[in-house]
Protein backbone atom coordinates (compact mmCIF):
# COMPACT_ATOMS: atom_id res chain seq x y z
CA UNK A 1 0.00 0.00 0.00
CA UNK A 2 0.81 3.46 -0.95
CA UNK A 3 -0.25 6.99 0.67
CA UNK A 4 0.18 9.88 -1.15
CA UNK A 5 -0.26 13.41 0.38
CA UNK A 6 -0.38 16.46 -1.69
CA UNK A 7 0.47 20.07 -0.19
CA UNK A 8 1.35 23.47 -1.62
CA UNK A 9 -2.14 24.65 -3.25
CA UNK A 10 -3.56 28.39 -2.85
CA UNK A 11 -4.64 31.13 -4.75
CA UNK A 12 -2.62 33.52 -6.45
CA UNK A 13 -2.66 36.06 -9.32
CA UNK A 14 -2.08 35.51 -12.62
CA UNK A 15 1.73 35.80 -13.70
CA UNK A 16 2.81 34.18 -9.76
CA UNK A 17 4.01 31.04 -8.80
CA UNK A 18 3.35 27.85 -6.94
CA UNK A 19 5.32 24.74 -5.47
CA UNK A 20 3.07 21.78 -4.91
CA UNK A 21 4.74 19.19 -3.38
CA UNK A 22 4.08 15.24 -3.30
CA UNK A 23 5.07 12.90 -0.32
CA UNK A 24 4.61 8.90 -0.60
CA UNK A 25 4.87 6.73 2.15
CA UNK A 26 4.54 2.80 2.70
CA UNK A 27 5.50 0.73 -0.19
CA UNK A 28 7.20 2.99 -2.32
CA UNK A 29 9.56 0.40 -3.95
CA UNK A 30 6.96 -0.48 -5.76
CA UNK A 31 6.47 3.04 -7.62
CA UNK A 32 7.69 3.22 -10.93
CA UNK A 33 6.47 7.02 -11.43
CA UNK A 34 5.08 9.86 -9.81
CA UNK A 35 2.98 12.49 -11.52
CA UNK A 36 0.48 15.42 -11.24
CA UNK A 37 -3.14 15.91 -12.85
CA UNK A 38 -5.93 18.41 -12.88
CA UNK A 39 -9.02 18.32 -12.98
CA UNK A 40 -10.43 22.36 -13.86
CA UNK A 41 -14.16 22.97 -12.47
CA UNK A 42 -16.45 21.00 -15.07
CA UNK A 43 -14.06 19.63 -16.83
CA UNK A 44 -12.03 15.98 -16.79
CA UNK A 45 -8.88 14.98 -15.18
CA UNK A 46 -5.98 16.00 -17.54
CA UNK A 47 -2.31 14.90 -16.78
CA UNK A 48 0.12 17.84 -15.82
CA UNK A 49 3.57 16.21 -15.21
CA UNK A 50 5.01 13.02 -14.67
CA UNK A 51 8.38 12.00 -13.43
CA UNK A 52 9.98 8.01 -13.77
CA UNK A 53 11.96 6.80 -11.39
CA UNK A 54 14.66 7.36 -14.07
CA UNK A 55 14.37 10.90 -14.23
CA UNK A 56 12.65 11.03 -17.23
CA UNK A 57 9.70 13.54 -17.61
CA UNK A 58 6.64 14.20 -19.43
CA UNK A 59 4.07 17.33 -19.85
CA UNK A 60 1.35 18.58 -21.10
CA UNK A 61 1.79 21.01 -24.10
CA UNK A 62 -0.29 23.65 -22.13
CA UNK A 63 2.48 23.72 -19.33
CA UNK A 64 5.85 23.15 -20.97
CA UNK A 65 8.06 25.88 -20.33
CA UNK A 66 6.22 27.14 -17.20
CA UNK A 67 5.96 24.21 -15.06
CA UNK A 68 8.77 22.04 -13.64
CA UNK A 69 8.56 18.43 -12.31
CA UNK A 70 11.59 17.34 -9.56
CA UNK A 71 11.70 14.97 -7.32
CA UNK A 72 13.73 14.21 -3.89
CA UNK A 73 14.55 10.55 -3.66
CA UNK A 74 15.84 10.67 -0.40
CA UNK A 75 12.62 11.86 0.74
CA UNK A 76 10.03 10.17 -1.43
CA UNK A 77 8.60 13.70 -2.48
CA UNK A 78 7.88 14.90 -6.03
CA UNK A 79 7.69 18.42 -6.39
CA UNK A 80 5.43 20.66 -9.03
CA UNK A 81 6.97 23.86 -9.86
CA UNK A 82 4.39 26.24 -11.62
CA UNK A 83 5.47 29.73 -12.80
CA UNK A 84 3.90 32.30 -14.62
CA UNK A 85 0.73 31.06 -13.89
CA UNK A 86 -2.49 31.40 -15.80
CA UNK A 87 -6.22 31.86 -14.58
CA UNK A 88 -6.53 28.59 -16.94
CA UNK A 89 -4.19 26.68 -14.78
CA UNK A 90 -7.14 26.57 -11.70
CA UNK A 91 -7.97 23.37 -11.04
CA UNK A 92 -7.49 20.85 -8.27
CA UNK A 93 -4.48 19.35 -8.55
CA UNK A 94 -3.43 15.58 -7.69
CA UNK A 95 -0.67 13.05 -7.37
CA UNK A 96 -0.26 10.18 -8.21
CA UNK A 97 1.80 7.50 -7.46
CA UNK A 98 1.91 4.61 -10.33
CA UNK A 99 3.06 1.11 -9.89
CA UNK A 100 2.22 -1.83 -12.46
CA UNK A 101 -0.76 -2.64 -11.01
CA UNK A 102 -2.21 0.13 -9.46
CA UNK A 103 -2.32 3.90 -8.98
CA UNK A 104 -2.51 5.40 -5.48
CA UNK A 105 -4.05 9.19 -5.19
CA UNK A 106 -3.72 11.91 -3.07
CA UNK A 107 -6.67 13.67 -1.85
CA UNK A 108 -5.87 16.69 -4.36
CA UNK A 109 -5.17 20.84 -3.19
CA UNK A 110 -7.09 23.11 -4.81
CA UNK A 111 -4.98 26.08 -6.83
CA UNK A 112 -7.07 29.32 -7.66
CA UNK A 113 -5.17 31.78 -10.26
CA UNK A 114 -7.18 35.20 -9.83
CA UNK A 115 -6.58 37.22 -13.17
Amino acid sequence: QVHVVESGGGLVQAGGSLRLSCAASGSTVSINAIGWYRQPPGKQRELVAIISSGGSRNYADSVKGRFTISRDNAKNTVYLQMNSLKPEDTAVYYCVARSILLDYWGQGTQVTVSS
